[in-house]
């Protein structure tokens, strides 16, 4: 029952926040700040997370939760929390491109099991079901009334014409060495946790991330990765990728389509 709860929930903060975020988004004008590590802020980030924060705290009081708009949560430890990321892809948000997302998930043991990961400006929802299979909703999105789904799953891959998708604003030369060791046949760019999704639905084959990224910017995407039948290694040494590290920071990774042989570091 909890599980379902979960899925319920999820779903339901995520696509309620997506459509505050848009409201923001389609104004003429939204105010932007830059944080201590000098990344940008906008004031859809901050209504995002008070909804989301809001609605978790009260369906879950027991479980921690860590949010990347709040600092001060970043510095507690539990082997079960909750994990958001309210706007993931600020960068494009900004520019206008589309390509951010509402990440919303649940880690326990290191494991991000279920997650939600809904793309407002581009119509596209993924999340874990109660039983653990990643699907995908099509519209129209009613908080309260779940629409369609279809389960997702990897694409086995042809090792000699691989899919990857890349990052849209951190792309760089290293990323670009590690997938010219592949048989690339497409190349696609994207923002956010959208990445992980595309691989979920068998779109892409391989993301590998050569950049700094943190826990609520990975947990809802790889969630929904593995529950599609995907991975994610750490990219120095292919081993498990797992969360609840010190200061929710990340290694560098690879998330990918089991049938794809990893070339090294």
């Amino acid at each position: 029952m909890e599980f379902e709860r979960i899925e319920q929930v999820f779903r339901k903060l995520a696509i309620e926040a997506g459509a505050r975020i848009m409201e923001i988004y389609e104004a003429d004008d939204f105010d932007v700040k830059v944080k201590s590590d000098e990344s940008p802020v906008t004031e859809a980030d901050e209504a995002a997370d008070a909804l989301i924060s809001a609605g978790l705290r009260a369906a879950f009081p027991d479980i921690a939760l860590v949010t990347e708009e709040q600092a001060a949560s970043h510095s507690q430890s539990a082997a079960r929390f909750l994990i958001v990321d309210p706007l993931d892809g600020t960068k494009e948000f900004i520019q206008r491109r589309g390509d951010f997302t509402v990440n919303i998930a649940l880690v326990e043991d290191g494991v991000p099991i279920r997650g939600v990961v809904y793309a407002p400006a581009k119509g596209r929802l993924f999340y874990t079901r109660a039983d653990g299979q990643s699907v995908e909703e099509v519209g129209p999105f009613d908080p309260g009334a779940p629409g369609e789904t279809a389960e997702i799953s990897v694409r086995p891959p042809n090792p000699e014409a691989l899919n990857v998708v890349a990052s849209k604003s951190h792309r760089d030369a290293a990323t670009d060495a590690y997938i010219a060791k592949y048989a690339v046949s497409d190349m696609k760019s994207a923002g956010s946790s959208l990445k992980f999704c595309l691989v979920a639905t068998g779109e892409a084959d391989l993301y590998p991330r050569l950049g700094r990224t943190m826990e609520w910017d990975t947990a809802a995407g790889d969630a929904v990765l593995r529950g599609a039948g995907g991975q994610v290694v750490r990219f120095d040494d292919h081993t498990t990728f797992t969360y609840g590290k010190p200061g929710y920071e990340n290694p560098f990774f690879i998330a990918y389509a089991p049938g794809v042989v990893l070339e090294p570091a």
